[in-house]
């Protein structure tokens, strides 16, 4: 098969992977923005910058103050536009390079082997990983501080500089990272933090082909059903959390942008991810690390079950359309000719030769299938 061939399914992946995260991020928002001030006040307790009483005991304790002190349902939607934005191109772009690098791994493998091994399966989602956050970052340091703007800021609930602060637009925000950053580079703080959660995906993807092939019959791997596909999804996600939520308490301190009255900040900045893991371990303790960390857990169950769910149906929906349209344009003698001709007068230019048969074939097939489905 072309590797060219490659490029639609994982367009389609791309596509349906981001509805799908766009609609759980919408539904799973206000944990997502409890769970990240639950991973940061520690730190802004110990700093003095946050009372004992402002301090969220537990996941419900901080809905609970969120909505009394600022402003109620709202306050739990700070940021989300970003997110939203951050999410479907995260998502869009690792379903990409996901399908795109796991689909040239297993060209060539034996029938009887239609998987990666242990070592290419981790290797192939932190390298689609890698790849998204490095477009994705900037995006990502806004949503943290539009999350955690209202424990930064002192000033009464109802004062004109608190709704300033959680007001802000994208842009603004941006602008500020930027320049208190020192330059364009920093808007890719935490980035470090980034690869090493990489892993995250990486296992989760990992864990979900291994319950798969466990507990699902071969013969329905492609498609286990909804309910299996949630529950696949999910349990791989909390497996994953588990092991690497340490790294995300530390790439939390890193974005939110707070300074410390004991200059921490600036050694964590200098060291990145891995010391300022280290410095909480040493400093706060082993607890310390895994703060929200049951939110964290109940968010990924939901979050990226959903996530799944939804995908296996938009990419249904995505195939139908594909081979309807296909289906259209294969009628079409003229259409078929220009293509041709086109594909043709590319010769020369090697990849374009590769990409030109490898769409035109997957174009005539699906038109074909089209076809049938028309008649």
């Amino acid at each position: 098969m072309p590797r060219a061939s490659k490029l639609l399914p994982s367009l389609g992946h791309a596509s349906s992977g981001a509805a799908g995260t766009v609609i759980s991020t919408l539904l799973t928002y206000p944990l997502d923005l409890v769970n990240t001030r639950l991973k940061v006040q520690r730190q802004l307790r110990l700093d003095d910058s946050l009372s004992e009483d402002e301090c969220y005991r537990s996941v419900f304790d901080a809905f609970v103050k969120i909505y009394d002190t600022e402003g109620g349902i709202p306050a739990f939607f700070a940021g989300l536009s970003a997110d939203v934005l951050k999410s479907a191109a995260d998502s869009f772009l690792f379903f990409l390079f996901y399908t795109w690098f796991r689909a040239r791994r297993l060209v060539g493998r034996h029938p009887d082997l239609p998987y990666l091994r242990v070592v290419e399966e981790l290797a192939v989602g932190a390298a689609a990983g890698a790849c998204a956050k490095l477009f994705t970052t900037p995006v990502s340091n806004v949503v943290t501080r539009r999350q955690t703007a209202s424990l930064l800021d002192r000033s009464p609930p109802s004062s004109p500089t608190r709704k300033q602060q959680t007001q802000k637009g994208f842009w603004e925000v941006l602008r500020e990272i930027q320049a208190e950053k020192g330059g364009v580079l920093g808007l890719w703080a935490g980035y470090s933090a980034s690869l090493v959660l990489t892993l995250n995906p990486s296992l989760t993807f990992f864990l979900q082909a291994i319950l798969k092939r466990v507990l699902v019959d071969r013969k329905k791997w492609d498609d286990p059903g909804s309910g299996i596909t949630f529950l696949l999804a999910a349990m791989s996600k909390v497996g994953a959390t588990a092991v690497t939520y340490p790294f995300q308490i530390g790439k939390a301190r890193l974005q939110m942008g707070h300074k410390s009255s004991k200059g921490e900040g600036e050694k964590e900045k200098r060291g990145g991810i891995f010391n300022t893991v280290a410095r909480i371990r040493r400093e706060e303790g082993v607890r310390a690390l895994y703060d929200g960390i049951g939110g964290e857990l109940l968010k990924g169950f939901f979050n990226h079950g959903t996530t799944m769910l939804t995908k296996d149906v938009v990419h249904g929906v995505i195939i139908k359309l594909y081979y309807i349209v296909a289906g259209f344009l294969v009628q079409w003698p003229a259409l078929k000719r220009i293509l041709v001709g086109r594909m043709r007068k590319r010769n020369e230019k090697g990849g374009w030769q590769l990409v030109g048969r490898g769409v035109l074939a997957d174009l005539v097939k699906g038109g074909r299938i089209g076809a049938s489905m028309m008649r």
